[in-house]
């Protein structure tokens, strides 16, 4: 272990994280379960914060340990924090690159990846993680995509007085051409969050960032999980709907022998297979109106609909993507589809196991602002398997 680095009792190094954009905590529940400790977690949301100071008061394992700072990023002074601070982790509000937002981008006052490139820029913690939706890949806003890895990559090459945001580009253009020192060596990726045992459809663009004095090579972790196994689990071990006791008439036609011998000579039997809504929610009973008596967040929201593309997630397929909504909920999208064809909304606790939230985690606003903050989150256990990817790296240099 490298020469003046504090340990603790366990003769480990304290790991210290700061949370930005934090929302409903997903990301932060991976990380603090990996044993960092969060020495601020700031969100701006006050129905958000409420989420949180209710779980702090229930004593929900991690959260309670949790300093929560309800402002506004911009208002934050980093330097009240000591140096070291090994992650620095956040989703800056997706909604000016969200396919169901307006797309203003840069045009948008949401827009907060300059302050978590401020951040960086402040804090040179030796890591960061930062996730956003899928939609900042779109080619409308492929400059600003280059731009973000850019500022994140060079923190420390502000923006002049006066100077466009075009104009800045081409200055970290000019500065990553030269041969000038990295500051930070940053990698991006689009990741599926049912690749890494989430049950939902789930794309999310990662941005990893490791401080380049630091000599580290890093990639992100493989996929863990596969359709093409639940395809071999379903149609050619049936182990699938064995365990779960699902009867033939539920299953759905069975694929024909040709598509049947691809699914074999395709699966790699070393995946586990994508985990399915079924998976998430099979021991929960079936909502009512009324409020469960033990287990919380979970009653019915009536009033389901199935139209014109919004058809509900199927039972034995992960979820559709739960999301949030640029204007209000998109209720289509978060509802449970049955072999009948028929539908109903998920309750707040199936939408939270969805997501990887702990059934001990309390929503306790309305069905609507929970749907809300779970799909603004980031589902539990993608936010732990790039974290854990990233800490076990870090650990390996001290």
């Amino acid at each position: 272990m490298s020469k003046g680095i504090k340990v603790g009792a366990n003769n480990q190094k304290t790991k210290r994280s700061i949370e930005l954009f934090g929302g409903a905590g997903g990301l932060a529940l991976g990380i603090s379960s990996l044993g960092f400790k969060t020495e601020s977690f700031v969100e701006f949301d006050h129905p958000s914060c409420l989420t949180l100071q209710m779980n702090q008061q229930l004593g929900t394992p991690l959260v309670s340990e949790w300093p929560v700072v309800e402002d506004d990023v911009r208002n934050i002074d980093y330097s009240k924090f000591k140096s070291g601070l090994d992650l620095l982790s956040g989703g800056p509000p997706c909604q000016p690159f969200s396919l169901g937002g307006k797309g203003n981008a840069y045009n948008d006052t949401r827009d907060m990846f300059p302050e978590a490139v401020r951040a960086v820029r402040e804090l040179r913690p030796r890591a960061f993680i930062f996730e956003n939706v899928k939609g900042l890949t779109r080619q409308t806003f492929a400059s600003y995509f280059t731009y973000i890895q850019l500022q994140l990559t060079y923190p420390s090459i502000m923006r002049r007085p006066n100077e466009d945001w075009m104009d800045h580009l081409a200055h970290l253009e000019k500065t990553h051409t030269s041969g000038e020192p990295l500051e930070y060596r940053v990698v991006v990726r689009l990741l599926n969050a049912a690749d890494y045992g989430v049950p939902q459809k789930r794309e999310r663009v990662i941005f990893v960032g490791f401080r380049e004095d630091l000599g580290l090579e890093w990639t992100f972790p493989q996929p863990t999980h596969s359709a093409a196994r639940l395809l071999y689990d379903k149609w050619v071990t049936g182990e699938y709907w064995d365990r779960h006791e699902v009867p033939q008439s539920e299953q759905g036609e069975k694929p024909d022998a040709a598509t049947i011998r691809k699914i074999e000579q395709n699966v790699d039997l070393s995946m586990k297979p994508w985990q399915t809504v079924r998976d998430a929610i099979f021991d929960l009973p079936e909502p009512t109106l009324e409020a469960h008596s033990t287990i919380k967040n979970h009653r019915l929201n009536p009033g389901a609909r199935a139209y014109k593309g919004h058809t509900g997630s199927h039972i034995d397929e992960p979820s559709k993507t739960i999301k949030a909504g640029a204007h209000g909920v998109p209720g289509g999208e978060n509802m449970l589809l049955r072999p009948d064809g028929s539908v109903r909304y998920f309750t707040i606790r199936e939408a939270a196991r969805l997501q990887n939230f702990p059934d001990n985690y309390v929503f306790p606003v309305a069905w609507s602002e929970s749907m809300r903050q779970l799909g603004n989150a980031v589902p539990v256990k993608l936010g732990l398997a790039v974290t854990k990817s990233v800490d076990d790296l870090l650990k390996s240099i001290e």
